[in-house]
């Protein structure tokens, strides 16, 4: 819990401060200063003044004192935080590194402020962090300390150097920000809690509404995930990029979906449904923030408004590619606007009016956009300067526009050098630009088709059968046998193609005089059957099921084979791993091999709502397939989502299932039918 205090205090000691400002605790002490916060106190028993700020020699002779930021050795801060504390101090901001980042008796240090922190109810930001930076002090020991606005960003950092690479880009591009949050090693306030107390903080109309987050551990997912959403339906935007996706990548898993729910599938699900954008770089973070700043994507139709020819290909390439639309514009309005152009100049999108274009040229485009092109949702502007004139009327008039468009307007301003000086003029009035195209266009198109925060439910929970229940306690730490396989799929309701267990050649001569050819023939016990030539498709005599029989029984491990009618359709697959930390990750898409050449797989944390699934489904790459393409038949959609529904109140009713697999379903006229299932316990 995040003391409000560290938040907003009304007095500061500075541990460790100094006139040294290539130092953290005489850096900090000169933002402080210069920030303007006027309680405040230094500790440093070897000087009587600091900058200018009394100093005491030792905290018995302080006053009480709200907030300490400690930038003293790492050895010292136990028995510093302690004696504060006693003393009446209850938040503190450990800039000092050396702690478990280093070695294990900085971890043994952490480890007893963790638990003093506990014991006492006190709140720790850091250790090695670099501070707090918002409306009411400067808390940091880095430069740059940006300008507050309480409608700029704020930024919540795991990373100290991180926030400072962040804030000097989005500086840079005209980003302002509310407020810096580092958390550093995070030993007890982490990124989720500074997100929480945002939460519990909201006002509208006077808090930020857009939040950016870079995250290097993800210690309360479920506490993310309800206070991203809470802010999220306040009207918020947040952002943010996860960093260490690939740090768990070589986890043994023994089923698909173990395999498929990799460190990066498991984050990606939790951000969407959180409602986060997610984002794999500082730069695509800082474009993705900006684009929300000047307003969402209106639809997906885009017009690109430019002086420069190739910026506006580039940008048309990645708008489609990114699933939006550059439509042409034509007709009398087009030709109208037209001929208020220089010769040469061309309006079919992107609108592109030439080097010597004016910036009554680009206010009359704009306005056009506005009111006379309906098909347009948004506009990219890309203004930049091949060095033959002075651009700041242009920049004036673009920021103008800005504010009084009644669509989004997106600048780019690509010119560094030849408009140095009006960028800067731009970015003095409020204004952000972007200085690449093509990295906003993914931006934008990232936003527009960002998943939708779909409602959180509870399934009614099935009356659990004494069976399954039995099978589960008795299973742990292995995967089902058929027979208690076909059990828990009767109870999810999933149909299931027959299926029959042959131990020995008289049982396979009786099961083959029950069904008809072709049959399909697996073997019984190892795992991957298909890896060791344990599955045999299209067995159309009696003869060829006794030799396949004989070869299959004798694979290492097999127990027995079992006998399935052979069925022919479109092959599908639906599964779900468990993570401790989150609950059960659902996977569904393509099946059979399609599942490891093509990977068209979507994934939604558990539970899910019926709209949920079928979002999922139709944003499969190969929905057009499923429906059914080029005349061929599709699938019954509906049964297909049943069938997913079904598994997650399976999953639901018994959370003892840390793996399932169900691949291939098969998708047939007669309806869809799962052909081989394995289901995993363990708790």
């Amino acid at each position: 819990m995040v003391n409000p205090l560290l938040i907003k205090p009304q007095s500061i000691v500075v541990v460790g401060g100094s006139d040294n400002t290539n130092k953290p605790g005489g850096k900090v002490l000169e933002n402080l200063i210069n920030g303007g916060f006027q309680n405040l106190y230094v500790l440093n028993p070897k000087s009587d003044t600091v900058q200018g700020i009394k100093c005491y020699s030792d905290i018995d002779s302080l006053p009480e004192i709200d907030l300490a930021i400690l930038a003293i050795p790492a050895r010292f801060c136990y028995d510093t935080v302690v004696n504060l504390s006693n003393k009446g101090t209850d938040s503190f901001i450990i800039l000092s590194a050396g702690f478990g980042e280093l070695n294990e008796e900085g971890k043994i240090i952490e480890n007893k402020l963790v638990d003093f922190a506990n014991k006492t109810g006190i709140s720790i930001l850091g250790p090695n962090c670099i501070g707090i930076i918002n409306g009411y002090y400067k808390g940091a020991f880095t430069t740059p300390i940006p300008n507050y606005n309480p409608k700029g960003v704020d930024f919540i950092s795991s990373s100290g150097s991180t926030a400072v690479f962040v804030m000097e880009a989005g500086m840079k591009m005209g980003m302002q920000f509310s407020s810096v949050y580092s958390v550093g090693n995070a030993i007890q306030i982490q990124v989720e809690d500074i997100l929480e107390f945002f939460d519990s903080n909201y006002k509208k109309g006077e808090s930020s509404d857009l939040i950016m987050l870079y995250i290097e551990q993800l210690s309360n997912p479920e506490k993310l995930l309800k206070h991203s959403r809470n802010l999220i339906e306040k009207g918020c935007n947040i952002v943010a990029v996860k960093a260490g996706l690939t740090d768990a990548g070589g986890r043994a898993a023994s089923s698909h979906t173990g395999a498929m729910a990799s460190p990066e599938i498991v984050v990606e699900t939790l951000l969407k449904k959180a409602g986060i954008i997610q984002c794999y770089s500082r730069e695509e973070m800082l474009y993705v923030a900006a684009v929300l700043f000047y307003g969402k994507p209106k639809g997906e139709n885009v017009a690109i408004i430019t002086h420069a020819g190739g910026a506006g290909v580039m940008c048309a390439d990645a708008l489609e590619k990114g699933g939006m639309e550059v439509p042409e514009i034509k007709g009398e309005k087009a030709d109208e606007l037209l001929a208020q152009l220089y010769t040469g100049s061309s309006v079919s999108n992107p609108i592109d009016f030439l080097a010597t274009g004016t910036a009554d040229q680009l206010g009359t485009i704009i306005d056009y956009c506005n009111n006379d092109f309906d098909e347009i949702d948004e506009m990219v502007v890309i203004f930049g300067s091949p060095g033959l004139f002075d651009v700041i009327d242009v920049y004036n008039l673009l920021s103008q526009k800005i504010d009084t468009s009644s669509k989004p307007v997106y600048p780019v301003l690509p010119s560094p050098v030849n408009t140095e000086n009006a960028m800067e003029e731009f970015v003095k009035k409020g204004k952000i630009f972007f200085p690449d195209e093509s990295i906003l266009a993914n931006a934008i198109s990232k936003i527009y088709n960002k998943t939708p925060l779909f409602p959180l439910i509870d399934h009614k929970k099935k009356d659990t059968s004494e069976t399954l229940t039995s099978i589960a306690k008795n299973a742990k730490n292995r995967y089902l046998n058929p027979e208690e396989v076909t059990k828990f799929l009767d109870f999810a309701g999933i149909n299931q193609v027959p299926e029959y267990i042959a131990k020995s050649e008289n049982e396979l001569e009786k099961i083959i005089s029950e069904i008809d050819f072709p049959i399909v023939m697996k073997v019984v016990g190892p795992i991957h059957k298909s890896d060791i030539g344990g599955v045999v498709l299209n067995i159309n005599s009696s003869n060829k099921a006794n030799k396949e029989f004989n070869r299959l029984i004798q694979i290492k491990d097999a127990t027995s084979v079992m006998i399935q009618p052979m069925l022919k359709g479109i092959e599908l697959f639906i599964g779900a791993k468990r993570e401790d930390d989150l609950g059960h990750i659902l996977m569904m898409g393509m099946g059979g091999i399609y599942l490891e050449t093509i990977k068209d797989i979507n994934s939604a944390l558990s539970p899910v709502s019926p709209e949920e699934i079928d979002y999922l489904i139709k944003s499969l790459k190969t929905y057009k397939i499923l429906k059914g393409a080029r005349g061929s038949k599709g699938i019954g959609i509906k049964e297909f989502s049943n069938n997913i529904l079904n598994l997650d109140k399976l999953l639901y009713s018994y959370n003892q299932i840390s793996e399932i697999d169900i691949n291939p379903l098969i998708a047939t006229d007669k309806g869809i039918f799962a052909v081989d299932c394995r289901i995993r316990i363990d708790y």
